[in-house]
């Protein structure tokens, strides 16, 4: 065994370098596979006498690792030099145009209400998030509507089927569940989604509002307007007109419209504003006492004002949309314009 041994060795020595992945495995094959001459010799170590062994499994493990190391070194160098000629064989112009890839945008009902919370926080306003599954008591009674208001046909709910839970018609109820966690004096805010049964190019069944309000001593109607007014000039410029004009909520005491001077007729008068230089932008007032009563809150020592806005009239009038179902599509001709 040791001179088979010592002839691989040198066979070893005397191998050239093979041309191809094919040859190099027929040299696998020879020495190193399951009939290799160097596999057959390990299996006849056994057999060998004692004093033989030391010197022939010696030799036997420099065989093998000559083997490996040479296959190793052969089959590294063979992929490096396949893979330079396939780069060397394909065309590639460096001065041809790149693709561009799509990005995605912001979405318009993102950016304004972005702006918008932006705003009131900067006037000392904290964000607060309700569900959007609400209760009777929340979304109505707590609220000023007691059963059989006349008020509440004012707003089309989508009701639960067999619970006695709906959707909520206004983020409103988010200014009771506020004023139950904290104790005023409070400024919140509440940007979300909710939901009536209307359905056309100017409503949606879904739809984003943000209500505000503002809980505390001895707080004036003046306060409101200012509030209102620095935040429109913010939002639309400081050369915009504001107007409040009498309305109604249950939920308000007194309650108003708030205008603004249409920005596309400079208030002129023109089909976006239908001819009255105005534009519809909020409602808003004083908190009824009796909100105030359903928290705990006691309105002869503390009152506030409250106003609340619809995202998408705003977004619809900025960009100049005029379907409220672009906004909900996803489609992507109209999105990347964003």
């Amino acid at each position: 065994m040791i001179p088979e041994l010592k002839k691989i060795l040198e066979e070893v020595a005397l191998l050239q370098p093979p041309p191809d992945l094919e040859s190099l495995n027929e040299i696998r094959l020879k020495y190193l596979g399951k009939k290799g001459s160097v596999t057959s010799l390990s299996r006849g170590m056994r057999g060998l006498p004692p004093e033989m062994k030391p010197e022939a499994g010696k030799l036997l493990g420099e065989a093998r690792q000559r083997l490996e190391n040479f296959i190793g070194a052969s089959e590294k160098r063979i992929k490096q030099e396949t893979v330079q000629r396939e780069i060397e064989s394909e065309f590639f112009d460096v001065t041809l145009p790149a693709t561009q890839p799509s990005f995605g945008s912001r979405h318009p009902i993102s950016i304004v209400m972005d702006e918008i919370v932006e705003i009131f926080i900067s006037l000392g306003f904290q964000i607060e998030e309700g569900p959007e599954i609400e209760n009777d008591h929340y979304n109505f009674e707590s609220l000023n509507f007691p059963p059989e208001h006349p008020a509440r046909d004012m707003q089309d709910t989508f009701q639960i089927s067999g619970l006695p839970l709906l959707l909520r018609t206004h983020t409103s109820p988010v200014q009771i569940r506020s004023m139950e966690k904290y104790r005023p004096p409070l400024s919140v805010i509440a940007p979300g989604k909710v939901f009536r049964c209307d359905a056309d190019v100017t409503h949606s069944p879904m739809f984003h509002q943000i209500e505000g309000f503002t809980v505390d001593e001895k707080v004036t109607f003046g306060e409101l307007k200012g509030t209102l007014d620095l935040f429109i000039h913010r939002l639309y410029g400081p050369k915009t007109k504001t107007r409040f004009r009498p309305s109604y909520f249950p939920f308000t005491e007194p309650s108003a419209e708030m205008d603004v001077s249409c920005a596309t007729c400079g208030g002129a008068g023109c089909r976006i504003c239908k001819q009255t230089g105005w534009l519809e932008i909020l409602g808003c007032g004083m908190i009824h006492p009796n909100v105030l009563r359903a928290v705990n809150v006691d309105p002869d020592k503390w009152n506030g004002f409250a106003f609340g806005l619809g995202i998408e009239r705003i977004a619809m009038r900025r960009y100049g949309i005029g379907d409220i179902r672009l906004l909900f599509e996803n489609d992507t001709r109209f999105l990347r314009q964003f």
